[in-house]
């Protein structure tokens, strides 16, 4: 079972071998179905521990962390201990289906195929609403199946969720399940037809030319290339400073609208910046042209995580503080009891105050789309602000401290939220990849990796409203309040 969850990994970014994702549930939905609860428990620990342990093993790349003045082993320590974290956390939603899922299901196979649904879609609804998320099933299908992708347009991530676990189950139950040839036909007869309307549907969706609604703008992205192990020192902060004043320069010269930096692209309180009449703050008056630039807030004693909205002037008209920040690298949960064991393993200093999760980002091109990298795993945080009025998504981030791979996955997510709220994304990151997507989720341009970058790109200012924007994960109700009805009909008809 291990391996079958190893094959769900293959189907994430950056090998997208998506379609494994349609047929790497099976084998889990099939042994659960009669086995025992203890074995079914065992049976989701090894799923999820060949899923998750495989698509997040990106984690472990924060080793060594040295330059940090952490101790090799100290730093070897903390990278598994994370990563042990999250598989576990992450384990914990195969586990509980794997458990519940036989009992809560009506000894029918139309209602057992709709409660396994359901269950999962809800399970991984739940996880959303904590601090630590990333690894989607729907993920699995960006950002290479567009096709598919474009279902998320009518409740978000629940929809492909939803067909991937239910092609799974058709499957498992017409296959993998011992049952009688006519019904195995039917079965394969169900599961075939209904991948091929999905398939159909969405390429269809896929096809469709996007109407121009707003008035286009051009943007400059600068990827500035400074590698975390200088960062946070001198050397990096000249590097930064050189990099981003004369790329912000280059851009101007080129007539672009506006400027966007990566996240944290200047590692210093913006306020500051200004007061001291900072060089890349005097080119923005010499220049005069508007700037998204990735710094530090300051909330009191504490400090956030923000993007700046800079007019031509100088004058900030709009600060995003970063909402969903990471546990461990930004904030220490459970303070009062992890702070100190944490302090004595490392010098981290994670203490940033998240942000408003109501707010909003005002530019010099009407209202943004902001996420500041680790946000773009929430949907909902991109959701809610395609619903109050945001036209266009712009997320910064700084990869450099992982694998080659988390960046691939990180961009396959934006792909998913472009698509979900029909919005061009701008992505701009310290490393790679930075990015513009379109609103079908089509890569218009994206970086190389370690390397200095500037382009220049034309983005439409949209303000349709898809289905998911609108209501939001409606179909999760509508999936749990049909459980509910065959499972209690089942209950009656039984009594």
């Amino acid at each position: 079972m291990v391996f079958v969850g190893c094959s769900m990994a293959l189907a994430t970014a950056p090998l997208s071998w998506f379609g494994l994702a349609w047929v790497a549930f099976a084998p889990l939905w099939s042994v659960c179905r009669h086995a025992p609860w203890r074995s079914r428990l065992l049976y989701g620990a090894a799923w999820g521990l060949g899923y998750y342990g495989g698509a997040l093993f990106w984690i472990t790349g924060i080793h060594p962390m040295t330059w940090m003045g952490v101790p090799w082993f100290s730093s070897l320590f903390i990278a598994l201990v994370c990563w042990v974290l999250i598989i576990v956390w992450g384990t914990a939603i195969p586990m509980v289906w794997a458990i519940l899922w036989p009992w809560l299901s009506p000894k029918t196979v139309w209602g057992r195929w709709l409660v396994g649904i359901s269950l999962w879609c809800g399970l991984e609804a739940l996880w959303q609403l904590g601090p630590l998320w990333w690894p989607s099933l729907a993920y699995t299908q960006s950002p290479n199946n567009l096709w598919i992708l474009h279902w998320g347009q009518i409740s978000g991530p629940t929809t492909v969720i939803a067909l991937i676990v239910g092609v799974n189950g058709l499957l498992a139950e017409a296959i993998l399940i011992p049952r009688r040839a006519a019904y195995q036909r039917w079965g394969l007869a169900i599961a075939a037809i209904s991948f091929m309307g999905v398939a159909i549907w969405g390429g269809y969706s896929l096809s469709q030319v996007a109407d121009s609604e707003g008035q286009p703008f051009r943007v400059g992205v600068i990827q500035g290339n400074v590698p975390n192990e200088i960062k946070l020192y001198p050397a990096g902060w000249r590097r930064a400073i050189a990099g981003y004043t004369q790329g912000y320069r280059a851009l101007a010269a080129q007539g672009v609208d506006v400027v966007v930096t990566p996240e944290t692209a200047l590692p210093f309180v913006w306020s500051q910046l200004v007061e001291s009449n900072h060089p890349f703050y005097r080119a923005i008056q010499t220049e005069r042209v508007p700037v998204w630039v990735g710094a530090f807030g300051q909330e009191g004693t504490t400090q956030t995580n923000s993007l700046f909205s800079i007019t031509a002037t100088g004058q900030t008209l709009s600060q995003y503080d970063k909402v969903k920040l990471v546990p461990l690298g930004e904030y220490i949960p459970f303070a009062q009891l992890l702070g100190r064991f944490i302090s004595r393993l490392s010098p981290l200093d994670a203490t940033l105050q998240a942000g408003d999760p109501q707010q909003t980002f005002e530019t010099t091109q009407e209202q943004a789309i902001a996420g500041i990298c680790y946000e773009s795993a929430f949907p909902e945080h991109f959701r809610r602000q395609a619903a109050q009025g945001g036209e266009f998504i712009v997320t910064v981030s700084n990869d450099a401290h992982y694998s080659h791979v988390m960046p691939a996955q990180h961009h396959a997510l934006d792909v998913m939220r472009a698509i979900e709220t029909d919005r061009w994304a701008i992505r701009a990151t310290n490393t790679g990849y930075s990015a513009i997507v379109d609103p079908h989720g089509q890569t218009v341009w994206r970086s190389q990796m370690d390397t200095y970058s500037l382009h220049t790109a034309t983005v439409e200012r949209r303000h349709s409203q898809t289905l998911y924007v609108r209501w939001g994960d409606w179909l999760l109700w509508v999936l749990l309040f049909g459980s509910g009805i065959s499972y209690g009909v089942w209950r009656l008809k039984g009594k």
